[in-house]
């Protein structure tokens, strides 16, 4: 059974799972003290350009989300998201859960502008209503679309203007960066705080929290451990990205899953089958006659996104780090059998 449902699927890249083995028996300080992990954010802070940051590892994306939101703002402050976003969606209202209201707004893409932002904050705000004080993004977007560096700096700008904190959440990071040409430096320069997504892009699991804004920074690991994020063998996590950044492994995993969904995104063009957006980087969505959807389900694995018409499904297509040619290729030619049962 060919595998496109997500990129997360398989185990670790053999690089992770060998320091992983390495330092198996090794015995260190926990909860993130650790020497590895030092070393890890010590990487993560220069390749960030942002010396001053505080650099967390956490286990999971909706961990770190729920654990930074709830840190980062006051019982009466709420989010601004795309109505898309992964902490509107996919995340059981994990936000809402510690007293967050998130505010939705509607984007046909899945990303946020400046002009969104300024509408949502016409008011009026008062003490009889939540005050917006955070602006959720994620990079790439639930639809796999993607910010680039002028956005960014765009939406910081919006963000400064309106009084709003700047939180992007790179689950799939990578992908974001080798697909929009931008860098770790262009987050710690215009986020106030950013994961770096490390179950998506071939570790075992992990995200790295970076909080280069000093006014979010303290008690910020007691929050962690109040919220349950703080991993008593913390050093899984350190070794994981020392492997991971130092050699610029994350980069060319990224950089390969991309090639693969461009691979694959052009097989799609050929069959002439319309997509939902443009295919930016590693999620691709394209909508197919519900009789190629029921064929294609014999031959593959993936997601439903959603209905468009009575008879016709936009499905998710998720290309990963270990995604060889041979598989997207075999996708291609199982999925044009598929049409042609229609």
């Amino acid at each position: 059974m060919l595998f496109f449902r997500n990129d997360y699927g398989a185990g670790a890249h053999p690089a992770v799972l060998e320091a992983l083995c390495r330092t198996n028996m090794e015995l260190t300080a926990g909860y993130g003290t650790d020497h590895y992990c030092r070393k890890a954010a010590e990487t993560v802070r220069t390749l960030c350009r942002s010396p001053q940051a505080d650099v967390h590892f956490l286990m999971g994306g909706t961990q770190a989300n729920k654990t930074a939101l709830g840190a980062f703002l006051r019982p009466y402050e709420a989010v601004v998201a795309a109505a898309s976003g992964h902490i509107c969606v996919h995340e059981a209202g994990s936000i809402e859960q510690d007293g967050h209201k998130i505010l939705h707004l509607p984007s046909p893409d899945g990303k946020l502008t400046p002009e969104l932002l300024r509408e949502a904050l016409a008011g009026p705000f008062n003490e009889h209503t939540v005050i917006p004080r955070l602006t959720y993004i994620s990079n790439t977007t639930e639809l796999g679309t993607v910010y680039r560096r002028e956005e960014l700096t765009a939406l910081q700008a919006a963000c400064r203007e309106l009084g709003l904190l700047l939180y992007c959440d790179g689950a799939r990071l990578g992908s974001a960066m080798d697909a929009g040409g931008t860098t770790l430096a262009d987050y710690g320069e215009t986020c106030d705080a950013f994961t770096i997504g490390g179950t998506k892009n071939g570790l075992l699991f992990g995200e790295a929290l970076v909080i280069p804004n000093p006014a979010l920074q303290p008690g910020f690991r007691n929050c962690m451990k109040q919220q349950g994020a703080m991993l008593a063998k913390g050093r899984l996590l350190g070794v994981q990205y020392a492997a991971a950044l130092e050699d610029g492994l994350y980069g060319r995993l990224a950089a390969h899953e991309n090639r693969m969904a461009e691979r694959l995104a052009a097989g799609l063009a050929a069959l002439e089958i319309p997509l939902l957006v443009p295919a930016e980087s590693n999620q691709i969505f394209p909508i197919l006659p519900d009789g190629a959807v029921e064929a294609l389900e014999k031959e593959a694995e993936f997601e439903i996104e959603r209905r468009i018409d009575p008879s016709h499904t936009c499905i998710r297509f998720v290309t990963a780090w270990h995604t060889e040619e041979a598989d997207v290729d075999a996708l291609l030619a199982a999925l044009k059998q598929a049409m042609k049962q229609v």
